[in-house]
């Protein structure tokens, strides 16, 4: 069994050799490839707008973890923050961000760090953001406990994780589970992402946010259970190609809402705490 350090450095690698939407930077020069990227991920991920409310980090101190190819992160950085943090696991993606930003002419402070320990001080920050980024690390309630404590209270924290009852999560399962006798949580680990990707119900997650106040944690269809964009790449096949298809899209959004991979928690730091 690997060590918690040993898990991280194979999740480092993992996304160090690409970044999450990489496969969508298509141009002839940096900036272009930057810029198909983001026109891609809001195209296929529309509902991050009303998710993470940019224009609230207007005045604000505002941390990102996990920043991939910086498409959010320029987002935040165009709601006039007071301050804008970004940290991420990889060099890669660090590089990313801050190519984009130079493209820009923004700025923002972009280092390598750990989401279970976060080099900010207690109390340092009004909002904390972070999209599919948390489920990857190996304690992912310890990370959760850093984005509370770097919190100010009456702060703000917006985290996207995975949802385990998702149709992303059954298809896979169906194609490397039933056989194997594999569990969906194992499915999850080996072949979703990153090595160890998890995935948690909504209970699970309100128990892991359970330090907030009002949290609000609901599932969100993805562009992966929808079978949309590039889904697939790794587990290709005809099987796949058919499936995209024929998918079912309108019966899913209209009768199987409840069941995506994409699990949203709004929650704030108690004003006492």
């Amino acid at each position: 069994m690997l060590t918690s350090e040993e898990e991280k450095s194979a999740v480092q690698e993992f996304w160090n050799r690409q970044s999450c939407g990489e496969v969508y930077a298509a141009g002839d020069s940096l900036r272009a490839q930057l810029d198909a990227q983001e026109r891609t991920r809001y195209e296929l991920e529309p509902y991050i707008f009303d998710f993470a409310r940019f224009a609230e980090g207007r005045d604000r101190d505002v941390l990102e973890i996990g920043v991939g190819m910086g498409a959010d992160h320029l987002q935040w950085a165009n709601a006039s923050p007071r301050s804008l943090t970004g940290v991420d696991l990889t060099p890669r993606a660090i590089e990313f961000t801050r190519s984009r930003f130079d493209a820009y002419g923004l700025t923002s402070h972009l280092e390598c760090a750990d989401a279970e320990q976060l080099p900010f001080d207690d109390n340092s920050f009004d909002i904390v953001y972070s999209w599919g980024v948390l489920h990857h690390s190996p304690n992912t309630p310890k990370a959760i406990n850093e984005v509370f404590r770097v919190l100010r209270p009456g702060g703000i924290a917006r985290v996207m994780i995975y949802h385990r009852w998702s149709l992303s999560g059954y298809m896979l399962w169906l194609r490397y589970g039933m056989l194997s006798g594999l569990n969906l949580d194992q499915v999850y680990a080996r072949y979703l992402e990153s090595p160890g990707t998890k995935a948690y119900s909504i209970a699970e997650a309100e128990q892991m946010f359970r330090q907030f106040a009002n949290v609000r944690a609901r599932s969100q269809l993805s562009f992966g259970d929808l079978l949309q964009g590039a889904v697939g790449q790794r587990h290709g096949g005809v099987l796949l190609s058919t499936a995209k298809k024929v998918w079912p899209r309108a019966f899913i959004r209209r009768f199987l809402a409840n069941h995506g991979l994409m699990l949203l928690v709004d929650a704030e730091k108690p004003a006492s705490a």
